[in-house]
């Protein structure tokens, strides 16, 4: 099953690959194959799952990660927003300064919530491209 998913998902536990795939299936019975249904699958992912450097954890609470997850469809196609890239945007401060020290950024407690989640955001980016070079 995880040669069938994005390299962060294979990365992640059991029920993040079971949740992408299980979404991923049902979109493309209902859009058919393509980018489409694995923006469904990753926003269902989105719900139970943070990214947290090159893979997903399961979220302290279930819910929309940011703003345009918070719309839902159709409104989030209809009025796109930025999305904060898999990091639970919408989590306490003190849950993103410790994501941050996971991901090796120093001093997050210094840092706003607005910056400290694109700082996170690019530790993601990050630690992605480096497992995708092994």
């Amino acid at each position: 099953m995880r040669p069938e998913v994005p390299s962060t998902v294979a990365r992640s536990d059991d029920k993040a690959v079971r949740t992408y795939k299980k979404t991923l299936e049902s979109a493309e019975e209902t859009y058919g194959g393509g980018e489409r249904a694995h923006r469904t699958a990753f926003a269902t992912l989105k719900h139970t799952h943070e990214k947290v450097g090159d893979h997903w954890e399961p979220k302290e609470h279930k819910g929309p990660s940011d703003a345009q997850a918070e719309l839902g469809a159709p409104a989030s196609l209809e009025h796109p927003r930025p999305t904060a890239e898999g990091v639970d945007a919408n989590a306490s401060k003190g849950h993103l300064d410790h994501v941050a020290r996971k991901v090796g950024i120093d001093r997050p407690e210094d840092m706003e919530k607005d910056e400290l989640i694109r700082a996170i955001e690019k530790a993601n980016a990050r630690a992605t491209a480096r497992a995708r070079g092994r």
